[in-house]
């Protein structure tokens, strides 16, 4: 088995790019959305955003069902973190922190029935911050929010503005700390996913090899995964059928969809497929394989600043026609934090579903391919992480993309 090389993991403390930089870039970045939208400030919910705009976590995957931590940031004032009391503590250190308050949780796992009067009471404290700070303008975004904020902010006279496209926008350009972040990122993926190969032998269950990137992710400062993409055999066609207690056997195609989000809460988003022991592949695998990264090649080798993603979406059509039916659900999407904005479709959703936008540089974007035929005994998953630049892209992810052995 050809080793790849993990020593590209990044230490935190390598002295070219700074975390404070990277926070106050991201702050800058979000207000400059909020302007360009005429708001008097945000209040965000969504665990990613607050990571985004804070740099602070707590308990990021229970947060994502259970949103009673939230901010406000003002577009010129301050920011302001609610939680527990109990856990103010853990916001000790963040310099872009104006205030620490004591939240009003108001999920009906929180208030139980008593959540309307508590929306009514956090509707009343966020309303507060808005006058005090929006020089006279009402206008309010919010990332996620149910009916009930939205009636109780209304009743203080504050003008509820969709908040995930602000931020989202703002997310889209990455700086050069951010980008050095997400490589620490991809290198952690990339050695849990040589750990992965070294425990795929012929009789191991598909979620006893998947759970190596787990534990590697964990070990190297990740923080989770997004989903259990890794599949086997019969199991990779169609696509997204998730781990199981299957025994992969020796010479069946094994295939994975990392969704890892890794140090500093970024996001490595890489597919690969690989064989199970040291058989050939067959004749049918070696096409599949090609077809898929040649796909994969023909659509990355378009991307770089200036290209539509509508001209993407029409030019990415471009597999045999008998795999079209299963073809992947995007050519390519945006990736950050997380799976992000942009969500670039194929051509033959582009029309009734898709939207218009233009790559540009400093954007990065996950490029994708799956190939397997309807009836088809097995199929190929291969994405690629890139950087997009004026005149091209820059490859973020580095494991090697061949049809691999696992011994």
């Amino acid at each position: 088995m050809t080793s790849f090389d993990t020593s590209a993991v990044v230490s935190p403390e390598q002295p070219n790019w700074s975390l404070h930089a990277l926070r106050e870039y991201r702050l800058a970045r979000l207000r400059e959305q909020m302007k360009l939208n005429d708001v008097a400030g945000v209040v965000l919910f969504d665990s990613v955003n607050l990571r985004y705009a804070t740099d602070t976590t707590n308990m990021q995957v229970w947060g994502h069902h259970n949103p009673v931590r939230y901010a406000f940031v003002a577009t010129e004032g301050p920011v302001i973190v609610f939680d527990a009391t109990t856990m103010l503590h853990l916001y000790e250190g963040f310099d872009l922190i104006d205030e620490l308050r004591p939240c009003i949780p108001w999920t009906y796992f929180t208030a139980g029935p008593r959540f309307e009067e508590n929306a009514k009471a956090w509707a009343g404290t966020i309303a507060d911050l808005v006058r005090a700070h929006g020089g006279g303008n009402n206008r309010l975004a919010v990332d996620r929010i149910n009916p009930f904020g939205v009636w109780a902010l209304e009743r203080q006279g504050i003008q509820v503005v969709e908040g995930q496209g602000i931020i989202e926008h703002a997310r889209v350009i990455k700086s050069h700390d951010e980008l050095c972040a997400m490589r620490c990122a991809i290198a952690t993926a990339e050695d849990g996913m040589e750990r992965m190969r070294e425990g795929l032998q012929p009789g191991a269950s598909e979620r006893e090899v998947w759970s190596i990137l787990h534990k590697r992710n964990i070990e190297l400062g990740g923080e989770w995964l997004e989903g259990a993409l890794f599949c086997s055999g019969p199991r990779t066609n169609p696509w997204f059928k998730e781990a199981s207690d299957r025994r992969i056997e020796n010479g069946d195609i094994v295939a994975f969809d990392t969704d890892l989000i890794g140090n500093y809460g970024y996001c490595a988003d890489i597919s690969r497929s690989w064989i199970c022991g040291d058989a050939k592949p067959t004749a049918e695998q070696d096409y599949l394989y090609k077809t898929a990264i040649e796909h994969l090649d023909v659509n990355m080798e378009m991307v770089k600043a200036g290209l539509t993603f509508g001209e993407f979406a029409e030019r990415s059509e471009n597999l045999p026609e008998k795999f079209r039916r299963q073809q992947y659900v995007c050519a390519a999407h945006g990736i950050g934090m997380c799976d992000e904005y942009p969500q670039i479709l194929y051509w033959r959703d582009y029309k009734n579903f898709g939207f218009d936008g233009v790559l540009e540089a400093g954007m990065t974007i996950c490029v994708e391919s799956y190939v397997g035929e309807v009836g088809g005994r097995e199929g190929i998953k291969v994405e690629q992480q890139i950087l997009v630049t004026e005149g091209g892209y820059e490859l973020l992810s580095k494991y090697p993309i061949e049809l691999l052995n696992s011994r």
